[in-house]
């Protein structure tokens, strides 16, 4: 029987997610994806859950897509989550009640994605951030351009998306990207401290706020839809680009990519 990719613990109110699969750094193929949209939605049906923290089991929080797949040519998403964004989870802002990452370890690219889109974010001293993939010929699929600009300022996101350069746990703090700066070895009890204060208010009071704010940030649904319709079409599409496929190939070969802008 092989090891759970997901991982859930229910302690008193707060669900603890645990993606699982720490020889790859938590990367992200289509059979993770499933196996950690599953336990979201696992959490979000249980009514004793009123929030959810979302960790990395071994060094990484999650090292985002998975590079040896894209090299193969293998999808990253099954196809029932073609519609709920990379990783089949990355759309947090659709459940109902709060999600936290505690990013426990190295969490570029879509590791960082993933942060975005939580609704609050505990991180290590020892993690960094960043959204790497013009470096191997790739694209923030997963929301990160859409996101970033949303939580910091435009010039700063302008300059994270197309360095490629990494973001330490102090500036992501400094620029508002993350709540919390924690010991390498208390991430999780951090965030679980903080799901605690979330989970002892009224949880429907709870759901509506992050609901109003979030709608706030989406006050033309259509719009954004569109939005996200543009942003898949064209990041999804550039997987089929003979530089993604390179960037991918020379980082599994450890060498140097040859872009050819096709």
């Amino acid at each position: 029987m092989t090891e759970e990719l997901a991982l859930i613990e229910k302690i008193g109110n707060v669900a603890l997610i645990t993606m699982n699969r720490p020889q790859a750094k938590n990367a992200i193929n289509a059979e993770f994806a499933a196996a950690v949209g599953a336990a979201f939605a696992q959490a979000e049906a249980d009514p004793e859950v009123r929030v959810t923290v979302l960790t990395g089991a071994g060094t990484a929080f999650s090292a985002g897509a998975d590079l040896k797949a894209v090299a193969a040519g293998e999808p990253l998403l099954p196809k029932e989550y073609h519609e709920s964004g990379f990783g089949g989870f990355l759309r947090l802002g659709l459940l109902t009640k709060p999600v936290i990452a505690a990013v426990n370890g190295f969490a570029l690219g879509g590791g960082t994605e993933i942060a975005l889109a939580c609704d609050l974010v505990v991180i290590s001293e020892a993690a960094t951030l960043g959204l790497p993939e013009v470096k191997r010929g790739l694209v923030a699929a997963g929301g990160g351009l859409l996101r970033l600009p949303q939580q910091i300022p435009t010039k700063l996101a302008m300059e994270v998306a197309l360095t490629g350069l990494p973001i330490d746990p102090a500036t992501a703090l400094s620029w508002g990207l993350v709540n919390r700066v924690a010991p390498a070895d208390k991430v999780v009890e951090v965030a679980l401290e903080l799901a605690a204060a979330i989970a002892e208010n009224a949880p429907l009071a709870v759901q509506i706020s992050k609901r109003v704010i979030n709608r706030g940030l989406d006050l033309d649904s259509e719009a954004h839809a569109e939005l996200w319709k543009y942003n898949d079409t064209l990041a999804y599409g550039n997987l089929e680009s003979e530089d993604a496929r390179e960037g991918a190939m020379a980082f599994v070969q450890k060498r140097p990519p040859v872009w050819k802008g096709q």
